[in-house]
């Protein structure tokens, strides 16, 4: 009696690696001109600055919402990458979350944040996933430098993202650019004001990001 064999599952085909060059800058490109001109920016002109035909843009993002979505995930995938970064530092573990802070505002998150309108999926499972990673380490990394007495206690996940939106950048398409020379500055003014022992006593309660997605 003969016995059936699974066939064995057919392997998918890797993406050709100017498949994959011509996607990134297509992220690229569509960042940058978000931040300068905000989420309506024609998809022409951003498969110009990317260097693509219009179908290559097409092939690889078939509507605007699908190439926002990617930008965003790019941008919190990146800073989650940063809190990695401030994590396996080995030394002072507020000087850890400065770095993490000052890294994160040059992705310019403030300039991406109004991009997710009422008619995007803010529930999609890749922003999710990414959401979840980031918001995680950003704890993880607050949590060191609370441990070591270094960070007030009554501040939370939410007060450190509202604060790093708000400091970073102003809106897309109002001259962000050009206010960058002041973005650091202040927020190593706020970075300052995180420090324990606080000196002063906060009204309300520390944000958490469950409160910040309730919005």
């Amino acid at each position: 009696m003969s016995t059936a064999t699974t066939p064995a599952p057919r392997k998918m085909p890797r993406p050709r690696a100017d498949a994959v060059r011509n996607r990134e800058r297509i992220v690229t490109a569509a960042q940058e001109m978000f931040v300068e001109d905000g989420p309506h920016v024609p998809l022409d002109d951003i498969a110009r600055r990317a260097g693509v035909g219009n179908a290559t843009v097409y092939r690889n993002f078939p509507d605007r919402d699908a190439l926002v979505r990617e930008v965003v995930c790019s941008v919190m995938d990146r800073t989650a990458e940063a809190a990695e970064l401030a994590l396996a530092e080995t030394g002072d573990a507020f000087a850890a979350l400065e770095h993490f802070v000052h890294t994160s505002a040059d992705e310019r998150i403030s300039a991406l944040c109004p991009m997710i309108s009422s008619t995007f999926d803010r529930f999609h499972p890749d922003l999710e996933a990414s959401r979840e990673r980031l918001e995680q380490l950003v704890e993880e990394v607050m949590s060191r430098a609370r441990a070591a007495g270094q960070l007030r206690p009554d501040v939370g996940v939410g007060d450190l993202m509202i604060a790093v939106a708000q400091l970073s950048r102003p809106p897309a398409g109002t001259d962000c650019l050009h206010n960058d020379r002041f973005v650091h500055r202040h927020l190593q003014l706020f970075l300052d004001g995180l420090r324990a022992p606080a000196r002063s006593a906060l009204p309300g309660e520390a944000v958490t990001i469950g409160e910040l997605r309730k919005g």
